[in-house]
């Protein structure tokens, strides 16, 4: 369990973590000379269970709030420490509406420098502090009345702490790494060490993270975790980790993040829920405030989504908008201040790290954030399966709320998902869409057919892109695949249409094309032009071209470039040329092609580079530098043509 206090400046808060684990946390020479302390400190105390609890000791001063701050990310339980001459003060007041807004309800009260009043005084300040704590979350903690400097009532609030800590159930140690640096420092014979609370996952040595957002690999070289030497350190406890890589001590500050790779997604902005305390100021949009999330301070606005203005007491929707980028993960806890960091304006919790660009306000964007801020991913999940209409983007889903592989697959089976997966995604729908996606598919082609009905049907990703230009090639591929099985439509090379629909050639252009065939496969990779076609045959050039165009609707005949048209045959010819030259671990190229296909010099590079380029457009390759390679070739070096 790890431990922060809270409380005013100068009443007694180093001193009592002093009293409970026999260390100073005040680290820094000024701190020491001055007798305030001014930045975080740390201690630790073992427990006769052999576990260890954790002190974060927190500046109190008005100025400090963004070191106090920095300090409460990651705690389990708050030490609330009041001086029994000052009673109640102002920063008091103020880091309890802190740990309230951050959700930090476990803790207890501990009011100081009962050596220094008579009884009475003593019994005023615990007046005033139930009247403090009075509907708040610490309104049931209990109190204790101590000196740390005569020890009084401070074994018995050390014996609370350990009984605490020892019912205190831990942070599952699930989802990837993630810790909030607090502080970088060299260490000599060690190199740079950062620290940290892990908020989630596991770290262990010699594991390879990142540091984000500045983008930083870096490998585990040592750990100590609760200020001992350890092998692992989990969620939930105090990290330091020595760390290997191209950057230096001065290249990292807090703020910044250590985390799985995975987990190395810079944001700008989000939307959150948040909640005005009732005793500050209306909160105004796009109002300039400080962003305080993990131990990170950065500049941002405030855009309301569902209000103009929000009032004390009130809660709204909004979208943060930053000034530079940083990490967050859906149910993260942030503060804001006012643009001058003297007070602050409100809190509240992460919603959605992957906002839309638009339509932010609508009612159904609303109802969304609204089944987001439950929390509940069963709830959340169901509810986006049934307002997305392409499926859910469960990679994206996964890592906005830190899941493990397992868990989100699970969640899929429980709500009774349907899930298409590839090597780069993974697509959740729920019955109503996917049969929603197949009526609008059908709906599309008997569209088209009745438009068209001389063309044998829709290509693949024209259809596709009809649809949706959101949904994605796996889905369609499994939504085109299942009514094709069923019977629905059929296939015909590139081209989808509905099983009843049939689009055939006259016979008097049927009987024109066989003459006009024989042109085209006496040099099947270099066929006559359009123009040279008509010549050769006496016929129109138009004629010609119209009759070409109609047979390439029916797949018999490709257009390669500008009035030049080769047969479905040469084409899969060339298609298996092309993957013949991809198989040596390069691509195709100009050169290479034609000197597989011209070898008899009826052809030249221009022809070559024309049928590269054919099938970089219809997605069979794809260019990369002067060479053509097979899409996803390096899982599938045997591919066969088709134009998906």
């Amino acid at each position: 369990m790890l431990i922060g206090t809270a409380g005013h400046i100068d009443h007694g808060k180093t001193a009592l973590v002093q009293a409970l684990t026999g260390v100073n946390a005040d680290r820094l020479p000024e701190e020491k000379k001055r007798g305030i302390t001014l930045d975080l400190g740390y201690a630790y105390t073992p427990l006769s269970d052999g576990t260890v609890l954790g002190f974060v000791d927190v500046p109190g001063h008005e100025k400090l709030i963004h070191n106090m701050l920095a300090g409460a990310t990651g705690i389990d339980f708050a030490l609330i420490v009041i001086a029994a001459d000052d009673g109640p003060m102002p920063q008091t007041r103020e880091h309890l509406e802190l740990l309230d807004l951050l959700g930090i309800s476990r803790g207890a009260i501990a009011i100081t420098k009962i050596d220094l009043v008579a009884e009475e005084r003593l019994r005023e300040v615990v007046k005033q502090v139930a009247d403090l704590v009075k509907g708040s979350h610490f309104a049931q903690s209990p109190v204790f009345a101590l000196s740390s400097v005569k020890e009084i009532g401070v074994k018995e609030l050390k014996a609370f702490l350990e009984q605490e800590a020892q019912s205190y159930q831990s942070t599952p140690s699930k989802g990837s790494f993630r810790l909030a640096i607090d502080r970088a420092f060299t260490l000599k014979g060690v190199g740079t060490v950062v620290t940290g609370t892990a908020l989630a996952g596991s770290v262990h040595l010699d594991d390879n993270l990142v540091i984000s957002p500045a983008g930083f690999s870096a490998r585990v070289r040592g750990l100590h975790v609760q200020d001992r030497k350890a092998d692992a350190g989990y969620a939930g406890q105090r990290c330091a980790i020595a760390l290997k890589g191209d950057f230096e001590k001065s290249d990292l500050h807090r703020g910044m993040w250590l985390t799985d790779p995975a987990l190395a997604l810079p944001v700008s902005r989000f939307q959150v829920r948040l909640k005005v305390p009732v005793a500050q100021k209306t909160l105004k949009h796009l109002q300039t405030v400080h962003v305080h999330l993990g131990t990170e301070d950065i500049v941002g606005r405030v855009a309301l989504l569902d209000c103009k203005k929000a009032e004390p007491g009130e809660s709204a929707f909004a979208e943060i908008q930053l000034e530079r980028e940083t990490l967050a993960l859906n149910g993260d806890r942030f503060i804001l201040r006012d643009a001058g960091g003297q007070r602050t304006v409100a809190g509240g919790k992460v919603l959605d790290i992957f906002p839309p660009g638009r339509y932010k306000r609508t009612p159904e964007r609303l109802a969304l954030l609204d089944h987001l801020a439950t929390q509940d991913l069963q709830t959340n999940l169901r509810f986006l399966s049934e307002i997305s209409e392409v499926g859910v983007d469960l990679e994206r889903f996964r890592l906005a709320w830190n899941l493990e592989q397992d868990e989100i697959l699970q969640l899929c089976d429980v709500i009774g998902l349907q899930v298409i997966a590839d090597n780069q995604s993974r697509i959740g729908l729920s019955a109503n869409v996917w049969q929603n996606l197949q009526n609008s598919l059908l709906a599309k082609l008997e569209a088209e057919h009745e438009r068209a009905p001389d063309m044998i049907g829709v290509e693949f990703d024209r259809l596709r892109r009809m649809i949706s230009v959101n949904l994605s090639k796996p889905v369609f591929e499994a939504l085109c695949n299942s009514l094709i099985a069923d019977g629905s439509i059929l296939q015909n090379r590139a081209w989808l249409h509905l099983s009843t629909h049939s689009a055939e050639l006259s016979e008097a252009d049927r009987t024109r094309f066989e003459h006009l065939k024989v042109l085209l496969e006496k040099t099947p990779f270099n066929p006559p032009r359009v123009r040279d076609v008509a010549r050769l045959n006496g016929m129109a050039e138009f004629e010609v071209r119209k009759l070409f165009k109609r047979l390439s609707r029916l797949g018999e005949l490709y257009p390669v470039a500008r009035d030049h048209y080769f047969t479905a045959q040469a084409v899969e010819a060339l298609a298996q040329i092309v993957s013949q030259l991809n198989a040596n671990g390069k691509g195709a190229t100009i050169a290479s092609l034609r000197n597989t296909i011209f070898s008899d010099g009826s052809g030249g590079r221009k022809v070559a580079q024309q049928i590269l380029e054919f099938f970089d457009r219809v997605g069979y390759t794809r260019r990369l530098r002067d060479e053509h390679v097979l899409r996803h070739a390096e899982t599938d070096r045997d591919r066969t043509w088709s134009v998906r």
